[in-house]
């Protein structure tokens, strides 16, 4: 059922390596041109434009872009005692792992009288967002909030796009997960709308602020992409987020049956998501395909698994040993890899590239979209090659405080000088020099 590349007995150079792989094609650029109009017309007129094209892309024209507190309120109170449940132990696990991640101010002397002190000192105010088109994702409203809450950030606002069936109100689920967790600011606000008017604020129907934010994390879909990029500068950004990814590298102690069921699990997200195989295993690769036949069909969403599976962006690679699985999924950096080989920890220990890594048959990537306590907002399109999924770390900046005593700058004066005559910037040294004029040289 995958589409095959055999690269048993050669693995290219990793330039030819990362052509070679499957890897869903998304054209932000050519996304550019239609999220253009959309916030610039945001940044001019507002509310009322956030409401044109909401009403457009939703269907649904909310009487207020900020959704009443007591909605939140009514979600929590209406919500299933199990989903509660387990989104209770989501955040649990999740505040526990972000918990470590904090980051401690240090001074280092570099010289009598002379230190510099790292401060970590966390953004004002971040917009989080959770998408709500072909699924529904409160597991993302708890993937935001948890490290930028753990983080220290003061004010957060969370966009989700409006349903029609509700009234012109995100979803319940993902109302209730808000309150869970303490945000009583939510915008009904969806795409390249809401990352306009997070970056450029506006008035709301009722005349209440909508204050701009300093950053905006979170994944969505193309034209979300397009809007964070192009607004990026007047906001930070997490990642420019693309179609999800899993990877699985496995030899012939795996389950088939396992395999498949995570490749479905990832497939089912989208037509897009990518569903890769790397094996050294011919015979898994077979019963894989066999199985995938088989659970398929009975899936909720088949045709979208089906057509996912089907495209260019997935299949299975064939590899002759483990260590050239490894120079693979290090070239393809998933988002999600999974290790289902012998002795899968130490494989897992050397990956390079990965946005997360799931070891072994009992860490399936449903987990940790979930329940790991790990953050499932993760790198995708081989960004894992150099960056990193959110985590406390997103929404801190370190910031430099120089403290000199004037024997310590004394004492350095003569290398600042040179170094600025070598650039060619005398101005520069001669800032360190009028501290002692009058002094004998």
């Amino acid at each position: 059922m995958l589409n095959r590349t055999d690269l048993r007995g050669r693995v290219p150079r990793p330039a030819e390596l990362r052509a070679t792989l499957p890897r869903a094609e998304v054209n932000v650029d050519a996304a550019l041109h239609q999220v253009r109009p959309v916030v610039d017309a945001v940044r001019d007129r507002g509310v009322e434009a956030v409401l044109e094209y909401t009403e457009k892309f939703d269907g649904v024209r909310p009487a207020t872009v900020r959704v009443p507190r007591a909605e939140l309120d009514r979600a929590l109170v209406e919500l299933d005692p199990d989903v509660r449940a387990a989104l209770d132990e989501a955040i649990v696990r999740a505040r526990a792992v972000h918990a470590d991640q904090r980051r401690d101010d240090v001074t280092t002397q570099v010289a009598d009288g002379g230190t510099v002190t790292e401060r970590w000192v966390p953004v004002s105010r971040v917009g989080l967002y959770a998408p709500g088109g072909l699924a529904v994702y409160p597991s993302s409203v708890v993937m935001n909030v948890v490290p930028a809450q753990a983080a220290g950030v003061g004010s957060l606002v969370l966009c989700s796009p409006p349903q029609a069936e509700f009234g012109g109100l995100p979803h319940p689920t993902t109302l209730a997960a808000a309150a869970l967790l303490g945000v009583d600011e939510v915008w009904a606000v969806g795409g390249a709308q809401a990352v306009a008017v997070l970056a450029h604020g506006a008035v709301d129907t009722d005349g209440s602020e909508l204050d701009p934010v300093d950053m905006v994390t979170g994944p969505g879909n193309v034209y979300l992409t397009a809007a964070k990029r192009m607004l990026r500068g007047i906001i930070g950004i997490d990642s420019e987020a693309g179609p999800t990814e899993i990877a699985i590298l496995a030899d012939e102690t795996a389950d088939a049956g396992h395999v498949a069921a995570d490749l479905i699990s990832q497939a089912e997200h989208d037509t897009l998501a990518a569903s890769v195989l790397v094996t050294t295993s011919e015979r898994l690769a077979d019963d894989v395909d066999a199985e995938l036949a088989r659970r398929v069909g009975k899936t909720k969403h088949t045709e979208r698994v089906d057509t996912a599976l089907r495209g260019a962006q997935s299949g299975t690679v064939l590899v002759s040993t483990v260590d050239e699985g490894l120079q693979v999924v290090d070239a393809y950096a998933a988002e999600h890899l999974e290790i289902q080989t012998a002795g899968a920890r130490e494989v897992a220990a050397r990956v390079r590239n990965a946005g997360a890594v799931f070891v072994g048959p009992y860490a399936p990537v449903s987990l940790g979209d979930y329940c790991a306590g790990s953050n499932h907002v993760l790198p995708t399109g081989g960004f894992a090659r150099h960056s990193s999924g959110l985590s406390v770390q997103t929404f801190l900046r370190g910031i430099h405080v120089i403290d000199y005593s004037e024997a310590a700058l004394r004492e350095v004066a003569g290398k600042v000088v040179a170094l600025a005559d070598a650039e060619d910037l005398p101005a520069h040294g001669e800032a360190v020099q009028a501290r002692f004029e009058g002094d004998a040289r």
